[in-house]
C-alpha cells in the first residue's frame, strides 16, 4: 500500500537533518544519508520541542522567517541547523502553497489531518484587508490543537485568528499598535483592559501573542528559554545580529513623531495616546498605566518631550486628523468625532492654532501638493531615456 507524503514526511523528520520544502525534500536527504547523524557537540534534549506553524494567506515573511530562524539556529550548535533540540513544521490544509504578503511562497510540509501534536502551534498573519484569512478548517485545527496540550502563539495578525478561534477568552492579548483599530472594529465585544498594544509580546499561561514584525525573533527567544540554556539562545541571536533579546515588555518602536531616544514610559505614554485617540485619557488614567504618580508622569513628560503630557495628547490627536483629512474622504465632523474633539468646530479651532489654517483649506492643499508630486514622476524620463 502506497504511502501518504504526510507519512512519508514522519519518517523523514525522525532524522536529524533539517527539511526546508516538499520539493527538494527527498533528495536533500539522500545527499546527506551519511552525515545523518547528530554533530557531536549537540546535547539532544530528554525531547525535542515540536513546533507546528499554520501560515495565513499573505503572511508577513519577517514574522515567519525570524521566528524559524530562531528556531534552526538554536536547535544546533555552531549554524548546523539540525533539528536536534527542537523541530518544526509547515502544516496546512492542503499541500498547496501559501502566498506570503511579499509574493513568496512557501508550500506546507504535513496537512492537519496528518499533523503529530505539537509542544507549540505558531500562526503567522499578516496583510488583513486584502482577502480571506484563516478558513474554517484552519480554526478548528486551531481549537482542536488548544484543547491538547499545546501552547498556542500568535504572531502579528495571527492574533486575530486565535481570535475568531475563541481560544484567548480570559487572557490579555498583544497586537500591533498599527492594528489596534483594527482588532477593535472585527471584535467589538473583546474586553478593552485586557488588549495590549504598547508591548512587544505577552506570554499568559498557554497563550503567547506577539505584535510582529522583528519581535517574532524576540518571542522566539523568550519561549526557547523555557526549555534551553541561555547561551545557546544567546548564540542564536548573535548569529542574527540582533544581540540582546527584547524583553516582552520592552515598548513597540515609536509612531511618527517620537524620538527614538524617549524614555521607555514616556514610549508606552505616547502609543497609549496613539490607541485612545478617540478618547483623551485623564492623566491620573494614563498614569496609572505606566504605574507612574502624575506629577512622575508630568516630569517625565517635560523633561523628554519638552510639553505637558495633555499638551502632546492633543498634538497626537491634531496629527491623528490631519492624516485623515489626506487618507480618506470622511467629513470633518466624522474626523473630529473620531479624534475626541466635540465637534467639528472644535477641530477647527485647535487644528488652525497647530497648523495655520482650517482643515477643509489643509485637506485641498495636500490634495493638490500629491497632483503635483504624481505629475513630476509622470514627467521624468523612463530608465531607457537615459541610454
Amino acid at each position: 500500500m502506497a504511502r501518504s507524503p504526510g507519512a512519508a514526511f514522519r519518517t523523514l523528520s525522525r532524522s536529524p537533518v533539517p527539511y526546508f520544502g516538499r520539493k527538494l525534500r527527498i533528495d536533500f536527504f539522500r545527499m546527506n544519508a551519511a552525515d545523518s547523524s547528530p554533530s557531536i557537540l549537540s546535547a539532544p534534549p530528554k525531547a525535542r520541542i515540536r513546533f507546528g506553524i499554520v501560515l495565513l494567506p499573505n503572511f508577513t515573511l519577517t514574522a515567519f522567517s525570524g521566528f524559524v530562524d530562531m528556531l534552526r539556529l538554536s536547535a544546533d550548535d555552531s549554524d548546523f541547523s539540525k533539528p536536534v533540540r527542537c523541530a518544526w513544521s509547515v502544516v496546512g490544509k492542503t499541500l498547496a502553497p501559501i502566498r506570503a504578503s511579499c509574493g513568496i511562497q512557501v508550500t506546507p510540509w504535513e496537512t492537519y489531518d496528518e499533523a503529530e501534536p505539537f509542544d507549540y502551534l505558531v500562526v503567522v498573519g499578516g496583510l488583513l484587508h486584502s482577502g480571506p484569512q484563516a478558513d474554517d478548517e484552519t480554526l478548528a485545527f486551531i481549537r482542536r490543537t488548544a484543547h491538547g496540550d499545546a501552547t498556542i502563539v500568535g504572531i502579528c495578525t495571527g492574533v486575530f485568528a486565535l481570535m475568531r478561534a475563541g481560544v484567548l477568552e480570559g487572557h490579555r492579548v498583544c497586537v500591533s499598535w498599527f492594528h489596534y483599530w483594527d482588532f477593535i472594529e472585527r471584535f467589538p465585544s473583546a474586553e478593552t483592559g485586557a488588549l495590549v498594544a504598547d508591548r512587544l509580546f505577552v506570554i499568559d499561561r498557554r497563550r503567547i501573542t506577539c505584535s510582529g514584525g522583528r519581535a517574532s525573533i524576540d518571542v522566539a527567544a523568550a519561549i526557547l528559554l523555557r526549555h534551553l540554556d541561555h547561551a545557546t539562545v544567546q548564540k542564536a541571536l548573535r548569529i542574527l545580529l540582533v544581540g540582546e533579546m527584547q524583553k516582552g515588555n520592552a515598548p513597540q518602536p515609536h509612531p511618527p513623531g517620537i524620538q527614538p531616544a524617549t524614555h521607555p514610559k514616556v514610549k508606552r505614554a505616547i502609543l497609549l495616546m496613539e490607541q485612545h485617540v478617540g478618547r483623551a485619557l485623564p492623566l491620573e488614567e494614563l498614569a496609572g498605566k505606566l504605574d507612574l504618580s502624575p506629577r512622575q508622569l508630568e516630569r517625565l513628560f517635560k523633561a523628554q518631550t519638552g510639553k505637558s503630557p495633555q499638551t502632546f495628547a492633543k498634538h497626537v490627536r491634531l496629527r491623528t486628523a490631519a492624516w485623515l483629512l489626506t487618507s480618506s474622504d470622511r467629513t470633518v465632523a466624522d474626523i473630529a468625532s473620531s479624534c475626541g474633539f466635540s465637534d467639528a468646530s472644535h477641530l477647527g479651532r485647535e487644528f488652525r492654532k497647530q497648523f495655520g489654517m482650517p482643515p477643509v483649506t489643509y485637506r485641498e492643499r495636500q490634495a493638490g501638493l500629491q497632483q503635483d508630486e504624481l505629475t513630476a514622476v509622470q514627467a521624468e524620463p523612463s530608465a531607457h531615456d537615459w541610454d
